[in-house]
């Protein structure tokens, strides 16, 4: 161990996943604990250290351990910019994190984190902040507050609302709220993230999809799968760099026309839907991949048969009759 905190001193970046480490109330003996020099910038390691060639510890990986806790001593960390703790047992996350004003990404995936202190929005500096795989059934408002951020994972938690704070986030480019417990996401909320590429809510409770998402110019890959959706605004028009869409087992009876315009969509999922017809006009896509199994089709209109850039058509479990 002394080895690696040593190198460490002289790197900034120390990785001790994979060690058994503990942190907190456990009395399993056959665990080590996570090193107080962690704690300290490494200091003490040794009298010979030339403290003139250290460096100040800026990446700690402590994933895929045994912690239930971080000492409120993180914020000892001043140039941390990288700190992941994901793959351990903790239930809470230390206030002193918002201490940390270089901290540019967080992983605390897969944990058993119940809550998120309100002092993470003093963490300006976040980019990339990943919470996905824990029990929290909110995120503090606090959040708006770190304006640089622009990658979010909280998938698989249990939240059912996304406060409205995140607008001021502008600069998000990357959203996944896949298997959570979202009944809605707001038009002002969808509005503000102009910069967005990637949205991932699927396997949440959405009654709907926003007017606005027609502001998202810049979104490439829209995943919606598995909610209570039952139509699609034709302010979809706006999203004109849409690669990807997926929409499969939701409630849709219709798709708007305006779809057809998207002139850059290569893959279209529509399965388990309700849809009795696929209009015309979207027979104009230049897809590749287009899912249609288990809807209400009777038939399919004839243009479909101009769609040469198709690969892979599935159409299984509707009543197709004929194909016009």
């Amino acid at each position: 161990m002394d080895r690696v905190l040593k190198a460490a001193r002289a790197s900034g970046s120390l990785n001790l996943s994979n060690r058994s480490l503990r942190q907190g109330n456990s009395l399993q003996n056959s665990l080590l604990e996570v090193p107080d020099e962690v704690y300290r910038n490494l200091e003490g390691l040794g009298g010979d250290d030339k403290w003139w060639e250290a460096a100040e510890l800026q990446k700690l990986i402590l994933a895929h351990n045994c912690i239930e806790s971080l000492k409120e001593d993180i914020r000892n960390l001043p140039f941390l910019a990288v700190l992941n703790l994901s793959h351990n047992s903790l239930s809470q996350l230390p206030a002193a994190i918002g201490e940390l004003p270089q901290l540019k990404m967080l992983d605390v995936s897969f944990n058993s984190i119940l809550r998120i202190p309100e002092e993470i929005g003093s963490a300006g500096s976040l980019v990339k902040f990943d919470f996905s795989n824990n029990q929290l059934k909110e995120l503090p408002s606090s959040l708006g507050r770190c304006l640089e951020l622009s990658d979010l994972k909280g998938s698989n938690n249990l939240i059912a609302s996304l406060p409205e704070d995140l607008a001021n986030c502008s600069k998000l480019s990357k959203l996944d709220m896949e298997g959570n417990k979202l009944t809605m996401i707001s038009e002002n909320l969808i509005s503000s993230w102009i910069m967005l590429t990637e949205l991932n809510s699927s396997k949440n409770l959405l009654n709907g999809i926003p007017v606005s998402i027609g502001g998202l110019s810049r979104l490439i890959r829209l995943d919606l799968h598995q909610n209570r959706i039952s139509s699609i605004p034709s302010s979809i028009i706006g999203c004109h760099s849409l690669m990807e869409f997926y929409l499969g087992n939701n409630n849709i009876s219709t798709i708007p026309v305006e779809i057809g315009a998207l002139s850059r969509l290569g893959t279209l999922d529509l399965h388990s839907n309700q849809m009795k017809e696929y209009p015309v006009q979207a027979c104009k896509l230049s897809l590749s991949v287009l899912d249609l199994s288990n809807n209400s089709l009777s038939g399919l209109p004839p243009e479909m048969g101009k769609m040469t850039s198709l690969r892979k058509l599935l159409l299984s479990g509707n009543p197709l009759r004929t194909l016009r």
